[in-house]
């Protein structure tokens, strides 16, 4: 890891210098770090925003979709003039636009069970900013069978939900073990989203992103905290590891993403009580 700042670096980063949790050890870190951020919609929007603003090095972006006018409610990083480009492109050259020193990946593809063990190598953390339970099951597995640390997102409506995993127990599984049938859900673009959650939700992924790669704070592993957009209220529910996980327990089945099928749809379920 290099410390040597330039001046230019000194100066756009100087008031996470100044910070004794960060200073330039820390800061040198995080330009050092690389996070793949599994969605550039909604949610990824403020994660890539506020990861490159940190100067986290290297980002891997990863959606196959275009970008279209509803998505403008929500969706920051893009523009009007963006709409029927890939995600991927408009993402990138915001990020470059911010902050040149961000080196970008664009991968425009969907995340597979045949592609997310390349994906996810030589990445530090990977964000879940994904839509759809088949991408939050599929990211889970793949993360807890590398060891990599997976911050996870999702929004409904006026509700948001965000976690940390450690890239072993509890994981994703421990609190939903299987994706609610089809049609029990209703489908997030009949039901609708306030455009201004995933901005919340995604910029405390992005904070927990942060604490992560500098080795500082309590991360949300663990914990499940549920925020409530309507009333401005949240609640953390402890999460805990279950003994017969099918991925992270003591006897696990899923031994390769290849174990598992990923099947779902879009929005938030309630956790196992």
């Amino acid at each position: 890891m290099s410390l040597d700042l330039d001046a230019e670096q000194l100066d756009r980063y100087s008031r996470h210098i100044i910070m004794d949790d960060v200073g330039p050890e820390g800061q040198a870190a995080l330009l050092d770090a690389s996070v793949l951020v599994v969605g550039a919609g909604g949610l990824g929007s403020p994660v890539l925003q506020y990861l490159a603003a940190a100067g986290v090095g290297h980002l891997t972006v990863v959606d196959d979709d275009t970008v279209e006018l509803s998505n403008l409610q929500r969706q920051v990083i893009h523009g009007t003039d963006d709409v029927g480009r890939p995600k991927v492109d408009s993402a990138a050259e915001f990020v470059a636009d911010l902050n040149p020193d961000i080196d970008v990946t664009r991968r425009e593809t969907r995340v597979t069970s045949e592609n997310v063990t390349d994906l996810i190598a030589g990445h530090d953390v990977v964000v879940d900013a994904s839509d759809n339970f088949p991408t939050r099951f599929l990211l889970n597995d793949a993360c807890v069978l590398a060891d990599v640390p997976l911050s996870h997102g999702a929004v409904y409506q006026f509700e948001g939900q965000v976690t940390t995993f450690g890239g072993g127990q509890p994981c994703y599984r421990c609190i939903f073990p299987e994706a609610p049938p089809e049609g029990a859900v209703p489908d997030c673009a009949t039901a609708g989203v306030l455009g201004i959650l995933p901005g919340t939700v995604g910029a405390m992924q992005a904070t927990e992103v942060v604490k992560l790669l500098l080795g500082e704070g309590e991360s949300l592993e663990g914990r499940l905290l549920v925020y409530d957009a309507e009333s401005l209220e949240t609640e953390t529910v402890p999460v805990e590891p279950v003994p017969g996980c099918p991925v992270c327990g003591e006897n696990p089945r899923i031994e390769s993403v290849d174990d598992a099928e990923y099947t779902g749809q879009c929005s938030v379920p309630e956790p196992e009580s």
